[in-house]
């Protein structure tokens, strides 16, 4: 089991920085590149980039999750506090990617590749655009807490779950809460590179606070 265990550690953190690494990509680079872009280059764009980024984008949330869940099954009862909100925060964003993020995303793909043959554009991909994209923005926001809690809980641990069940229940509310808005609300601060690792990073102190303090 130790060695299963190593693997799927190792597996994790290459899948997870493929995975993340991609995500920043989307939210930091390339949208803030299509806001600029003319009408030709985003078709070209959505026709030949965005479907090779994307297939290693959702495989590699797939290959994180799994080897996430080798991990926690191994472990069992010796999960921290720490690692359960990481852990659940890790899973939200990977239901958010095959659920939400993928299924929009291969509409607007489709409707890029219908215009760039000279076809027309699928009028449901107008409504296709902003829901990937609050998907995406909150795998973001919750991104930063996630990597805090996945690296505290063997650095710096708040303790077992058993005794901060209030503090973890407290943590799931605000994440269940922030979960609606990604798929029912708007993107609010989170609309700009600055507003999303703003809210980021208090999300991550709040979510600490609760942690340590209740």
């Amino acid at each position: 089991m130790e060695i299963v265990d190593i693997l799927a550690r190792w597996g994790h953190f290459l899948a997870g920085i493929t995975w993340i690494g991609l995500l920043y990509y989307f939210n930091f680079v390339q949208t803030e590149y299509f806001k600029e872009a003319d009408g030709d280059a985003r078709t070209d764009a959505f026709s030949k980039l965005v479907p090779r980024a994307l297939w290693w984008f959702r495989w590699g949330a797939m290959f994180t999750f799994l080897t996430g869940v080798i991990m926690l099954g191994i472990r069992g009862s010796g999960s921290t506090a720490d690692i359960t909100v990481g852990a659940v925060l890790g899973t939200l964003m990977f239901l958010n990617v095959w659920l939400i993020i993928w299924p929009n995303q291969k509409i607007i793909i489709a409707s890029n590749q219908s215009v760039g043959g000279g076809g027309e554009a699928d009028p449901a991909a107008a409504g296709a655009a902003p829901k990937a994209g609050l998907a995406s923005r909150t795998n973001t926001l919750f991104s930063l807490p996630m990597l805090y809690f996945m690296g505290s809980s063997t650095h710096m641990s708040t303790g077992a779950i058993g005794d901060n069940s209030t503090a973890i229940i407290v943590c799931l509310v605000i994440i269940a809460i922030l979960e609606g808005n990604s798929i029912f609300g708007k993107q609010g601060p989170m609309t700009t590179v600055r507003g999303v690792i703003v809210s980021g990073f208090v999300l991550t102190l709040l979510l600490w606070g609760v942690l340590n303090f209740m």
